[in-house]
Order: C-alpha cells, then sequence, then structure tokens
C-alpha cells in the first residue's frame, strides 16, 4: 500500500528518495547566529510534536514563544509611548527612560490580553476540531516592530501566530480563523462596563490630559485612565485588522468559509471607527457617560 501522502504533514517520509507532498507547518529554516537571532532562538521554528494534552494544553516551548512574543511586544509599545528616538530628543533621556518603564507594565496589562488571549483563540477551536496548534513567534517580525517603534514611534509588529498542523474542512478553517477577532470582540465589549466601574471608583476620566509624573508625584488615576483607553482601542484595532482579507490575515479565511458572516463582524469593527472618525462621539464616551451615571 502507498503510502498516505498526509502523513508528511507530522512526520517526513522514511521511504529512500521520496519526496514530500504536504508542507509540515514548522519544517523551519536554521536561524544565524547574530546576536539578536540568539536571543529570539527559542522561537525558531521546529517539528511538532503530538502531545496528550487537552485542549488547554501549553508546551514548555509554546509558553516561552508566548512569553518572548508578549515582552516584546510590551517593548515595542513602550517605545511608541515615549515617541519614539523623537521623544528622546524632545523630553531628554531620563524623562523618556521614566515614560517607557512607566508605559510598560500600563500596555502588558491592557495590549496583552488582546494579543494573547487572540491566538489562544485560535488554539482552542483548532484543537477542538482536532487539529495540532501551537503559539510560534516570529523573530523578524519582533525585531521589526521594536525597531520601528524606536525610531519611529510607531506600532507595526507581527509577533507570530498559531501554526496548525492538521485536515480540516472550510468551514472548521472559517471557525479556527474567526476564533481570534472574535475573542477581541468579546474583550472590547466587556472593556466598556468594566472601564465604567473603574472610573466610578477612581475617576480617573478626569485624567485624560494628565501625565503619569507630575512634580515628581506618580498620578495613578492618568494610569488607569490608559489602561481603559488602550485595552478598548487596543481590541478594536487588532479585531478589524486581523478581519482585512488579504495575505495571511484571519479574514481571508472567514471570506472563503462565508462572505455574509466576514462582511458583519468586518463592519461591527469598523463602525465605532467611522463614527468616531465622523462625529465627537467614540467608544471612550460612552465610558465616561456611564461612569457618571452614579
Amino acid at each position: 500500500m502507498a503510502r498516505d501522502p498526509r502523513a508528511d504533514i507530522l512526520e517526513p517520509s522514511p521511504f529512500y528518495g521520496s519526496q514530500q507532498k504536504i508542507h509540515r507547518v514548522h519544517a523551519g529554516k536554521t536561524p544565524s547566529n547574530s546576536p539578536i537571532n540568539n536571543f529570539f532562538r527559542v522561537m525558531s521554528q521546529t517539528q511538532p510534536t503530538l502531545h496528550k494534552g487537552g485542549v488547554w494544553h501549553f508546551s514548555d516551548e509554546e509558553k516561552r514563544h508566548l512569553l518572548y512574543a508578549t515582552a516584546a511586544f510590551t517593548l515595542a509599545l513602550g517605545f511608541m509611548s515615549a515617541g519614539g528616538l523623537a521623544g528622546l530628543s524632545m523630553n531628554g533621556t531620563s524623562n523618556w527612560i521614566v515614560q517607557i518603564l512607566l508605559s510598560m507594565p500600563i500596555m502588558l496589562i491592557a495590549v496583552g490580553p488582546a494579543f494573547v488571549l487572540h491566538e489562544i483563540g485560535h488554539k482552542i477551536i483548532a484543537k477542538k476540531n482536532g487539529c495540532w496548534a501551537e503559539f510560534r513567534a516570529d523573530p523578524k517580525g519582533l525585531q521589526f516592530g521594536v525597531l520601528i517603534s524606536l525610531f519611529l514611534g510607531v506600532l507595526f509588529m507581527a509577533p507570530g501566530a498559531v501554526m496548525v498542523a492538521g485536515l480540516v474542512t472550510r468551514r472548521q478553517n472559517g471557525h479556527i480563523a474567526i476564533a481570534g477577532p472574535m475573542v477581541n470582540l468579546g474583550l472590547f465589549i466587556i472593556g466598556i462596563p468594566l472601564g465604567a466601574l473603574l472610573f466610578m471608583l477612581t475617576n480617573a476620566q478626569d485624567y485624560s490630559t494628565v501625565g503619569y509624573l507630575q512634580d515628581g508625584v506618580l498620578v495613578w488615576q492618568s494610569m488607569v485612565y490608559d489602561v481603559v483607553l488602550y485595552w478598548i482601542g487596543a481590541n478594536l484595532i487588532l479585531g478589524l485588522f486581523n478581519m482585512i482579507p488579504l495575505g495571511p490575515l484571519d479574514g481571508v479565511k472567514v471570506k472563503d468559509w462565508n462572505s455574509n458572516v466576514w462582511w458583519a463582524l468586518f463592519l461591527v469593527f469598523l463602525s465605532p471607527i467611522v463614527i468616531y472618525l465622523m462625529t465627537p462621539y467614540s467608544p471612550m464616551t460612552l465610558v465616561i457617560w456611564l461612569s457618571n451615571l452614579v
């Protein structure tokens, strides 16, 4: 009996001279020995190893990939918050460093879940459909994103993605793809009442234009305001960006499965942005209005 070519997904053919028929997701290239790549060497792609864990199982390698990707993502957000090197020239070295150090924990709390839970959403649904699925960071994407945020003060980063090995139908592939943006939609919606509750308890809505430090004193209310602001904005933008039907983004797979579902979710993410651009209202306007009801 001839070898089933689908077996190439998980292991190379043992037969001498045979050609691999199906691309194995984690058959990667050997990383270079540069200092940056050595730092990210743990994130080099490897052959998938099946495990016996359930849908919530995370291998040690996957945890390291998530840790390094989250750390690089947070550092890039810190550079963005400080305005990149332009902020260094305007504010001075000490103020610039303080801004980065204060911004990083805020960004980790506010933006970290938008990124991490998005990827976990893909992973859980993929495993429920019988696939092997683990997150793998992209070293080049992380390096590029950190450098762009440092030099230009703009965040543009592809931290990585959940790698999936297995045979699925078009419908199942659409479900796996839409899981990430749906997580962002849920976090966006949850962020509105939770943000309003935080504002009720702290009166942080009055600190939108106040810096984190005033005369050497830490203004924690301003930090709370930014946590709510970036939580809502990050989930909205990340969800919309991933629904764009181009390249490797989730929108391609969702639209291929069901164009009506794609249009519905795309417009849900797009509407708050269009309303904000055309009117004085935004999701934060709703949060502040809710916080002032009591």
